[in-house]
């Protein structure tokens, strides 16, 4: 019984014949996704929090009572930062002068701290968790003609070490491949620790400024003066 050859000439004009068909059939959907374009792009929600309040930094408070308002906007610092200097604001002969209040650095609070305040949504806890950031915290307090103007200014940072704390080239993995950098000496090292090569300005946390305002300010709206004894 003979059965007929396939030639090298019929395989290649099957081929042929074929992506013509193809191209045929898929030139309508070509044409079509191009022709389409979504009118607006949304891009996605990545804070997993509350949306930013849209508050004045420095915000106005129209209360003229000078200790009143420097008592609150302390308690409202303290829970979140510890204090470290204070100057507050005094009466020199017919003018006031400018309260300030400086805050120690404190470490950012991961998602194991929830009753901390510092970090305000999921996204600041997680990048806190997974990295080693710190935050400080200056608050002005502004005498004006209305009363005072409330200035929060919350400063973030990234620890910078010489190599991860973990993984392939960590210090607790002394045995893996690793490719360091020159020789650096440190006096009196710390067995055991990284070496810190100081902290990385990541900028201002907008977030916790207008959080910290949000609190100041709701304190201050319901003041009805001095109490009189």
């Amino acid at each position: 019984m003979d059965f007929p050859r396939w030639h090298r000439s019929d395989s290649g004009r099957w081929w042929r014949a074929a992506r013509q068909w193809l191209v045929l059939a898929l030139a309508p959907i070509l044409a079509g996704c191009q022709a389409w374009q979504p009118p607006t792009y949304v891009p996605p929600d990545v804070a997993f929090g509350p949306p930013p309040v849209a508050m004045p930094n420095p915000v106005p408070v129209a209360v003229m009572d000078r200790d009143y308002v420097w008592n609150q906007v302390v308690d409202v610092v303290d829970d979140y930062f510890r204090i470290s200097k204070e100057d507050r604001v005094q009466q020199v002969g017919d003018l006031l002068t400018e309260g300030r209040i400086d805050t120690y650095p404190r470490s950012a609070s991961t998602i194991f701290e929830p009753w901390n305040k510092d970090s305000v949504t999921a996204y600041d806890r997680w990048e806190a968790t997974l990295q080693s950031l710190r935050r400080t915290a200056l608050v002005r307090v502004i005498p004006s003609p209305e009363g005072f103007l409330i200035d929060v200014q919350v400063y973030k940072e990234l620890e910078n070490l010489s190599r991860p704390e973990t993984g392939a080239t960590s210090y607790s993995n002394s045995g893996a491949l690793r490719n360091d950098n020159s020789l650096k000496r440190v006096t009196n090292p710390l067995g055991g620790q990284p070496q810190t090569l100081g902290w990385i300005p990541k900028g201002r946390d907008t977030l916790l400024e207008q959080t910290i305002l949000a609190d100041i300010q709701s304190r201050l709206a319901g003041y009805g003066g001095p109490v009189a004894f």
